[in-house]
């Protein structure tokens, strides 16, 4: 079967070591985490975890089975790309000594990025999007220096009126 990236969407309560206990069934099933974000929803009791992992049908059918054993998971969503809408948050810090700084300022405005940071040495950036767009601008500002870069991960959203509820 064909590996591919997917991502689940994990509506859990809001409570100390759950992280531990989703992260840990993963690692005892031999299953790897590409990306994690999580973060409380609209009603403060529950998190939604965003996570992203690679697999074949038979490996994603095993994540969904096995989270949904988990007594602190409330619902489990397979997200179809077609019908998602996914983000990105990176950071990046980029050199900006060698006479470079009007490049990367214009690099930063056709990617609709943000200057956050701004010294003699280095430009401090905060850019969203789809990984796709963040992969090619680190691509773009890679010959200037990278000095330091930090991502989220992917966090997702169903198009439309579909909707991962935090309810019971």
């Amino acid at each position: 079967m064909e590996q591919e990236q997917f991502v689940l969407s994990v509506i859990v309560q809001n409570r100390a070591g759950v992280l531990t206990r989703v992260s840990g069934l993963f690692s005892r099933r031999g299953f790897n985490i590409d990306s994690l974000t999580v973060g409380e929803t609209e009603n403060p009791e529950f998190s939604r975890m965003t996570i992203m992992a690679t697999g074949d049908d038979y490996i994603k059918d095993q994540i969904v089975k096995q989270l949904g054993k988990l007594h602190e998971v409330r619902k489990i969503q397979l997200m179809e790309p077609e019908n998602t809408v996914t983000r990105e948050l990176m950071l990046i810090k980029v050199d900006a000594r060698n006479g470079h700084r009007a490049e990367i300022m214009e690099a930063v405005h056709v990617f609709r990025a943000k200057a956050v940071d701004f010294t003699p040495k280095s430009i401090g950036i905060e850019i969203t999007g789809e990984a796709s767009k963040l992969n090619a601008f680190v691509e773009y500002v890679r010959p200037f220096g990278i000095i330091e870069m930090c991502r989220t991960g992917v966090t997702a959203i169903g198009r439309g009126t579909s909707c991962l509820a935090t309810g019971e």
